[in-house]
């Protein structure tokens, strides 16, 4: 594969791309340019080749022609298959992601040649490597970790979590190009809404593969579509490539039907003409003009395969489902949950929300009846049928069955007319229904539990994460299947545009126990955004007396004085200790320390360093007591 783009504002250049596997072409002359510091959405139907890209832009795999060409020099940063899981802390995990600052934090360790000493050294400050904890802290600490997680080995994490820490140690090193590959299906709401703002934020070049909606239009500049197998480019979020897209297809139809008019114009003239010696030349010429006439490239809507939910018969009394002073958990005097007093009626659209790990799934095993209650009763309506979809779900379809094997075990006694039909109203038809489940692709995996869940048209649908394999597209049927469903639904699900298509109602998951949210999920991702804010200011007193007001400020600046008095402190704490490194660096600018008195050179760089780390600790001292006197200022 190509390498060695020259172009310095071009970070990654694919030049008459073609690539195919199997016979199958992925690929045919796609070319596409990513700027330095563009921030490009990937979207385009599951099987078109998406990740496939992604492997060939790593090296992987090299195309059959044309050429892919990273910036030269440029870091590329990816997060590996093979996720962390060793002794190692989450923390040491991630401060080793920097392969640099490690080697030459090793080589200071033994280096005794003074130039090359103070070289490292420099490096060192240059790349902020004292800072380096405080920063991968940050990281893990917005994905979810708290420090005492960050301190603890990768080893006790579940699969899903570890690959938290293999994004934060990719983010923490800082590639020039990012390629992520759908980052927000292992994150939960508060997750997502952390990784669209550092995306945004982040200095480098990013290529993004997602379905989801909101972190398109939120996190990316731009959005690049594979269709056709070409590369399209567009500028905005998903909804402006969407419009520009409409647009394009409005225009290419016109086009068609305007060179359709011609064409049939002058077939009409040739036939009637042509005959004729006096108009034989004209004849010719439109003939010409005819073989001249290339078809226009129009986007035609692909047809996307079905989701059919179908409804219950016959809806039931409500409540479905009552929590009556419900505690939960797996272990005795360790709740997870506490104090639960919901109930479900027959056409509840609930939305969970809440971290990954504060019992969301724990919630939904107890509607399920796969967990008791440790205290108090769970009451269940006697003819409720529920409908469960997690991936763990779709981890457990046979792999050695074929979709059609799974249906067969639901009707035993239909015909094969009626069991090939079942699975079509879900997309797989004849050349998915014989296919190993084991074979399928995620998104068919998925549409597959759906046609088995919903079989007997439950009353209840619970759906953990139902879109994380399904395309844009997909989604789209989904939330149209969801909302012409007429039972009960409860969904956890980081996308946000699905929740906000099909629920109406919002519970919390937090602080070991459930609770209605009374806002929109733009309030809770505000909420995410700006958690260490107070939301509210408490409205001032009525109070006009001046002598009154005198007091009342002099009793504010009392109570503040402790923060404020704090925060200067340590700002002139790190102005004293800035003040030490300046004269530090005057002290061996002109190298010659080095070599009159390479030991003494030593020391003073060793000061110089641990006056970096003591800055970086009284900057962060300094925010926060910062933050704590303008939290107390609005209180």
């Amino acid at each position: 594969m190509g390498r060695g783009y020259e172009n310095y504002t071009t970070m990654l250049h694919i030049n008459d791309l073609t690539y195919r596997i199997e016979g199958r072409s992925l690929f045919e002359q796609a070319t596409m340019a990513i700027s330095e510091g563009m921030k490009m959405g990937f979207v385009g139907r599951n099987g078109t080749g998406k990740s496939t890209l992604f492997r060939l832009i790593k090296g992987d795999i090299s195309p059959d022609d044309g050429s892919i060409n990273l910036r030269k020099g440029a870091r590329l940063g990816v997060v590996d298959q093979e996720v962390p899981s060793g002794p190692e802390s989450l923390m040491a995990t991630v401060l080793a992601a920097d392969k640099e600052r490690m080697a030459l934090l090793d080589e200071a360790e033994t280096a005794t040649d003074p130039d090359r000493i103070a070289n490292i050294h420099t490096r060192l400050s240059d790349i902020d490597a004292y800072s380096a904890e405080a920063r991968a802290g940050a990281i893990l600490s917005g994905l979810g970790f708290s420090a005492e997680e960050q301190q603890k080995p990768c080893a006790d994490f579940s699969g899903g979590w570890r690959m938290r820490v293999a994004l934060a140690a990719m983010l923490f090193a800082k590639p020039d190009l990012l390629l992520l590959d759908e980052p927000t299906n292992y994150l939960d709401v508060e997750g997502a809404v952390w990784l669209e703002a550092h995306i945004k934020s982040y200095p480098g070049t990013a290529f993004i593969i997602s379905h989801d909606r909101d972190f398109l239009n939120r996190a990316v500049t731009h959005i690049a579509h594979l269709r056709t197998k070409k590369l399209f480019a567009y500028s905005g979020g998903y909804d402006s490539f969407q419009k520009q897209m409409r647009e394009q297809q409005r225009l290419s139809m016109a086009l068609r039907d305007k060179q359709e008019d011609e064409r049939r114009r002058l077939e009409a003239f040739v036939t009637r003409f042509k005959a004729k010696a006096s108009k034989a030349k004209q004849a010719q010429s439109r003939v010409k003009r005819l073989e001249k006439l290339k078809p226009i490239a129009t986007i035609v809507d692909d047809p996307i395969p079905p989701i059919d939910l179908p409804s219950p018969e016959r809806a039931l009394s409500p409540p479905i489902v009552r929590f009556d002073t419900v505690t939960l958990g797996y272990e005795p005097e360790k709740p997870v949950l506490k104090r639960l007093e919901q109930r479900i009626d027959p056409e509840d659209r609930i939305g969970i929300l809440g971290k990954n790990g504060q019992g969301k799934s724990t919630f939904a095993k107890a509607i399920m009846g796969v967990l008791e209650p440790q205290e108090g009763f769970i009451k269940r309506h006697k003819k409720m049928t529920i409908g469960y979809f997690a991936q763990h779900e779709i981890d457990a379809l046979n792999p050695r069955h074929s979709a059609y094997d799974h249906v067969v075990e639901l009707m035993p006694d239909a015909t094969e007319a009626q069991r090939r039909a079942r699975l079509a109203r879900f997309g797989l038809g004849a050349d998915k229904a014989e296919t190993k489940a084991g074979d399928l692709s995620g998104g068919e995996k998925a549409r597959l539990l759906f046609s088995l869940i919903s079989f007997h048209a439950p009353h209840l649908l619970v759906l953990d994460e139902p879109a994380n394999h399904l395309d844009m597209d997909s989604r789209a049927e989904l939330i149209n299947a969801l909302n012409g469903y007429e039972g009960a639904l409860l969904v956890i699900s980081h996308d946000r545009n699905l929740l906000e298509s099909v629920v109406d109602r919002l519970w919390l998951v937090d602080g070991g126990t459930v609770t209605t949210f009374e806002g929109s999920l733009e309030d809770y991702r505000q909420l995410q955004i700006e958690k260490n804010r107070p939301t509210r200011k408490v409205p001032p007193s009525p109070e006009n007396d001046k002598t009154s007001q005198r007091k009342q400020a002099a009793a504010e600046r009392e109570r503040l004085a402790p923060l404020k008095k704090r925060a200067e402190g340590l700002e002139e704490k790190i102005a004293i200790a800035r003040k030490k490194i300046d004269k530090i660096d005057e002290t061996l600018g002109d190298g010659e320390l080095f070599t009159s008195d390479p030991r003494k050179a030593q020391i003073i760089l060793d000061m110089r360093r641990e006056l970096d780390e003591e800055i970086s600790t009284l900057e962060e001292d300094w925010l926060q007591a910062v933050d704590d006197y303008d939290t107390a200022k609005n209180i």
